[in-house]
């Protein structure tokens, strides 16, 4: 998933300025990290076109980072070296050792992701930069979270989820809306259904918008908050992950539905 913020004629001056702070925060925090060899250790099928990749950074012996941050991978795919970089969330939560967790979608005439899946296996080293990135939980979770997202964004919720639960964090209500089209789609749904059981205040709510199956939500995720808001308004925050026309739309019903820009989070898939 590529890190991007977008910054266009619609957007208010100060949410503008925000997203430069962010780039610039962003960009500090990469030009502090630097590129280290990652291994990758193991590779696991998560569905028919998903894999997941654990790599460990042997020249630490903790990989420390925070909920939501990311790492960039330099891959051989392209001469030029801004052109070989391929950024991606981290879906497991800090553990105290130097190994994490990518959740990698293929994608049609991607030249990362096609290089990922047809060429790198157990063994195989990567040079890599981070951890990098701002979406990251507040230091007081004093607001209901909503954790928006499609695909492969649940990465970085999974991360703060399980961080959530292990730390034994106080927090208020947390709902994790996991949209995608069909239920082999569902990326890690049996765990998260599991840790809805063990997290108190925690809802998991999948949502397939093809699925014809019974007993399971149909739709996007658009309306899964929005009835959760309507029923009752929550002071909340909101942490989008996802396609470009989920994070747009959601945007925009969000400031209808009463809440302001600095209320939403949001990182893009490129």
């Amino acid at each position: 998933m590529q890190q991007l913020y977008k910054i266009n004629s619609s957007c208010g001056d100060k949410f503008k300025k925000r997203i430069k702070l962010n780039l610039y925060l962003t960009t500090k925090i990469c030009h502090m990290e630097p590129w280290r060899t990652g291994k990758v250790i193991k590779i696991e099928d998560a569905t028919y076109n998903t894999k997941r990749f654990w790599i460990q950074v042997p020249e630490v012996e903790s990989f420390n980072f925070k909920p939501g941050q990311f790492v960039t991978l330099d891959l051989p795919i392209h001469e030029k070296m801004n052109k070989r970089w391929r950024s991606y969330s981290i879906a497991s939560h800090p553990d105290g050792t130097n190994i994490f967790e990518l959740v990698i979608v293929l994608l049609e005439g991607g030249l990362g992701t096609t290089y990922l899946f047809n060429h790198v296996t157990e063994g195989s080293e990567i040079p890599l930069r981070g951890p990098q990135g701002v979406f990251t939980l507040p230091e007081e979770l004093d607001k209901d979270l909503f954790f928006i997202c499609t695909g492969t964004g649940i990465a970085p919720f999974r991360s703060m989820s399980n961080y959530i639960q292990l730390h034994n964090i106080p927090h208020r209500n947390i709902y994790l809306i996991f949209g995608c089209r069909l239920l082999k789609d569902c990326l890690y749904g049996h765990e998260m259904a599991h840790l809805e059981k063990q997290l108190d205040g925690f809802s998991y709510l999948p949502t397939f918008s093809r699925e014809t199956g019974e007993d399971i939500r149909k739709g996007y995720v658009h309306s899964v908050y929005e009835n959760i808001i309507q029923a009752g308004k929550p002071d909340a925050s909101f942490f989008l992950c996802g396609w470009k026309n989920m994070i747009d739309d959601a945007r925009k019903k969000l400031v209808d539905l009463g809440y302001t820009k600095k209320d939403i989070h949001f990182e893009l898939y490129g």
